[in-house]
């Protein structure tokens, strides 16, 4: 059972510390989980010769998300939507499934701190990191969902991209165009790792609102930074995300789902 998290950098990677501890759960002493850094322009050769000396499945990381998508041979639905894959799966046939867990991996952490379904969302950044959740997020039935964008155009060209997937209404918007109160608002933008503040209104918070930050860090991110000043008690950083999308892989490798909490408090303890 040998698997690894395939990326440039890696050496950050805490895959490895996830999968094991996962692992440790069901006393599977023969799984085995590395990080392995692949060439900038050899990752499809690196992920063969992986699957070649026995690898069973991988997750992938930047920068190579796009050119796993394109490796696989058949593709789940979010994986699709997303034009992304992070999980591989080695097939009986010797072929490539390609998934996307990113999604799935942030709506059980957002669901540990309430229902999503009924509430309006809304979705911050309209880049890989928005396109991959917007799926898994329409699936819970929100009220309605708004994409917000420092440039409007990008985020109403992908909300228009995905409103005939979804079941629940999208629309997109530029950052300033921003109206009305929202009971879930996610930054998947990059602003937090640029320790800066996005321009959002002052009344872009509902009574109750959950901030959740795509990004996390030892210390408060800057988003989370804005919804306290904002008065919002609940905020959450993106770490439970991080767990949470990689027992969406082990799951699909192994057939066993995993308990994300004794983890997520090991890691966390660790920053």
């Amino acid at each position: 059972m040998r698997y690894a998290v395939f990326g440039n950098p890696i050496a950050h990677s805490k895959s490895p510390q996830i999968h094991a501890a996962f692992a440790a759960q069901f006393g599977l002493a023969q799984f085995r989980y590395d990080k392995l850094l692949a060439p900038l322009d050899g990752f499809a050769a690196t992920v063969r010769d992986f699957i070649a000396a026995g690898g069973a499945g991988c997750n992938v990381t930047v920068p190579f998300k796009e050119e796993a998508f394109r490796l696989a041979a058949t593709l789940s639905a979010r994986a699709e939507a997303a034009g992304a894959v992070n999980t591989l799966l080695v097939q009986a046939d010797g072929s490539l499934l390609g998934d996307n867990t990113d999604g799935a991996g942030l709506v059980a952490d957002l669901l540990r701190h309430g229902e999503l379904a009924g509430r309006r969302l809304l979705l911050l950044g309209a880049g890989g990191a928005a396109r991959g959740v917007l799926l898994p997020l329409s699936a819970q039935t929100p009220a309605a969902m708004v994409l917000a964008n420092r440039t409007a155009a990008k985020a109403t060209a992908l909300a228009a991209e995905f409103a005939p997937r979804l079941s629940v209404p999208l629309t997109g918007t530029g950052l300033d165009g921003i109206a009305g109160r929202f009971d879930v608002v996610i930054n998947a933008t990059s602003a937090s790792l640029g320790g800066t503040a996005l321009p959002l209104p002052a009344d872009v918070f509902a009574p109750g609102a959950l901030a959740y930050d795509m990004m996390y860090g030892k210390d408060e991110t800057p988003f989370l930074a804005q919804a306290r000043a904002a008065g919002v008690a609940t905020r959450v950083d993106g770490l439970g995300m991080l767990v949470g999308q990689a027992a969406e892989a082990f799951a699909l490798w192994t057939g066993h789902r995993p308990q994300v909490a004794p983890v997520l408090a090991q890691l966390r303890a660790a920053l």
